[in-house]
């Protein structure tokens, strides 16, 4: 089989298509492995919330255990709401350029192998979550009626990204759940903060798919503010810092959480002035910057947690 069979447009030469052997990369695909992206945005929501957690609790650290739970979690996860959001978009993803390459529109996986793919994936997601304590069990799978109802908002709202926003922030509330065994204040005003963050990256994402999307019906923010995006990123961003500012100035964080979330406010902006919504491949490009946006709060909140135990 040729190397360039079946590799997804807008996704090329990484690991799946060099190393992965054949017949698992159509999987790995629809998995995202060959794009991490997602599973760190996923990830770094859950990874503030423990280190806002070991702030407020005075730890030391996060619990080392419930990091890497998070990140096998996150990837476990995010493959899954991927595969499902492949199953119920199939149709539409063969009507769009960038997606028509996806495994279950180009015919590399049948239906009934993507769903015995989910459940895989479901079950692997299930047994890292039953590690945590009860609360935080429930919790998890609280968010899976967000997770199912996703791909369907994009064909009634131009809001899709605030359910997006629902989903993957969700992290902010575990790490809270798991190292406090409850939610409080501090816990949901970062969710918010994290919402308000993934609405503004996602909608760059988006732009990438704008023609095609105006084309077939689908909808989002990207075509909601057109023009008039850079000034509304800029107003959730804002928020976004604002509130994850808020959440610690309510568990007692000190100067690291106060230069790392300057930082990460930094870049925030850094992204706005560089973005040009009219090039695709730049949009894609500044929204996988947000990988590191998140990693430089987290390592302040960790300074922080780390300096202010006693």
């Amino acid at each position: 089989m040729s190397d360039t069979i079946g590799r997804v447009a807008d996704s090329t030469g990484n690991w799946v298509d060099r190393l992965a052997p054949a017949w698992s990369r159509p999987y790995l695909r629809l998995a995202r492995l060959d794009r991490p992206i997602g599973s760190w945005l996923l990830l770094i929501p859950c990874w503030w919330s423990a280190g806002l957690a070991a702030i407020a609790t005075h730890a030391g650290l996060p619990s080392l255990w419930h990091l890497a739970l998070f990140f096998v979690g996150a990837f476990a996860m995010r493959g899954a709401g991927c595969t499902w959001n492949d199953i119920v978009d199939r149709d539409l993803d063969g009507s769009v350029e960038r997606t028509r390459s996806r495994p279950i529109p180009s015919g590399q996986v049948s239906l009934a192998q993507a769903a015995t793919f989910l459940l895989v994936q479901a079950l692997v997601g299930l047994a890292v979550l039953l590690q945590f304590n009860g609360f935080a069990i429930a919790t998890g799978v609280a968010s899976l009626v967000i997770v199912v109802i996703y791909p369907f908002m994009k064909r009634i709202t131009h809001w899709p990204q605030i359910v997006l926003g629902l989903a993957f922030s969700w992290g902010a509330l575990m790490g809270w759940a798991a190292a406090v065994g409850r939610l409080d204040a501090p816990a949901l005003v970062l969710y918010a903060g994290s919402i308000a963050w993934v609405i503004g990256y996602d909608t760059i994402y988006a732009h990438q798919d704008r023609e095609d999307d105006a084309l077939i019906g689908i909808k989002s923010t990207a075509l909601l503010f057109g023009d008039r995006t850079k000034p509304m990123l800029a107003t959730f961003y804002a928020a976004a810092v604002v509130l994850i500012g808020i959440s610690g100035l309510q568990v007692g964080a000190g100067v690291w959480f106060a230069l790392g979330l300057a930082a990460f406010a930094a870049h925030l902006a850094w992204q706005i002035v560089r973005l040009d919504v009219g090039d695709p491949d730049l949009c894609l490009a500044v929204f996988k910057t947000d990988r590191d946006a998140g990693l430089i709060l987290f390592a302040g909140m960790l300074l922080d947690a780390w300096f202010g135990r006693t």
